[in-house]
């Protein structure tokens, strides 16, 4: 399996996640600038103006605190979504978004639900069982390393904990998340090893192993190859002699 087919790195590897930060900041600096307090576009559980939060919540957050603690994580797991699960990786943030929040709205308390956490819940879920499921030890060391830095969070899911928080979307999260990663299809990253003798051109009259077996099956040592000796041979210098006849001139100074 070619790893650089399946996990490259390219531009939209940090451009989406940092797209979704600046509207997600945008929207807070909105807020506060204009002194506009956009709360209420949140989920409204069992109602029908609450709906449009399955949209919009998100995108909103109720203090500076609140948004900056959903930055970096949604930052690190969407960049991560995207490189090691390219092909499902935009299926998993539309879906993660409408999937947890119509949850949320269905078993959410009697309030406004806002943040992103819930979409982080998401991609916790995903990465992790996902991860696991495929059996191969890169995405099962990215599932542990989202286990070590973020595994705390599943104290979130339940309602005794911080009441002050939407317990609820995290828990629509976490199934969402797990429902996606039986869901959706990656490529088999683990193929079963396929031996010489099991592909269909093999000949076992040319395998070298084969040779070694004679036609009762016993052991034999397969005969050297027969060495080839040249026979050195030498260029004797050839001399040639031109005779010149001799002229008048040199009879003279003789």
């Amino acid at each position: 399996m070619n790893d650089y087919h399946n996990f490259k790195f390219t531009p939209s590897v940090w451009i989406v996640p940092s797209l979704l930060l600046i509207m997600i900041w945008a929207v807070f600096f909105f807020e506060h600038s204009f002194a506009i307090d956009l709360s209420s576009h949140g989920i409204l559980p069992r109602t029908l103006t609450g709906l449009q939060g399955v949209i919009f919540s998100p995108f909103l957050h109720g203090d500076l605190n609140h948004i900056a603690n959903n930055s970096i994580p949604l930052f690190i797991l969407t960049t991560a979504l995207i490189y090691f699960y390219r092909d499902v990786s935009l299926k998993v943030l539309f879906y993660g978004i409408l999937l947890s929040g119509i949850i949320t709205w269905v078993i959410g308390r009697d309030s406004f639900h806002i943040g992103a956490s819930s979409l982080i819940y998401v991609l916790v879920s995903f990465i992790f069982f996902k991860g696991m499921m495929t059996q191969y030890y890169r995405l099962m060391a990215l599932s542990l390393t989202v286990v070590m830095l973020y595994g705390g969070m599943i104290w979130y899911v339940f309602p005794e904990v911080d009441k002050q928080i939407s317990w609820e979307g995290h828990l629509a999260g976490l199934i969402t998340g797990f429902f996606f990663a039986i869901r959706f299809k990656t490529p088999d990253y683990v193929k079963a090893t396929q031996y010489p003798w099991e592909k269909p051109d093999f000949n076992p009259e040319e395998d070298p192993f084969m040779k070694r077996f004679d036609e009762h099956g016993n052991f034999v040592n397969t005969p050297k190859p027969e060495e080839i000796v040249e026979e050195a041979t030498s260029v004797l210098p050839q001399y040639v002699y031109v005779y010149k006849q001799a002229t008048n001139d040199d009879k003279e100074n003789e």
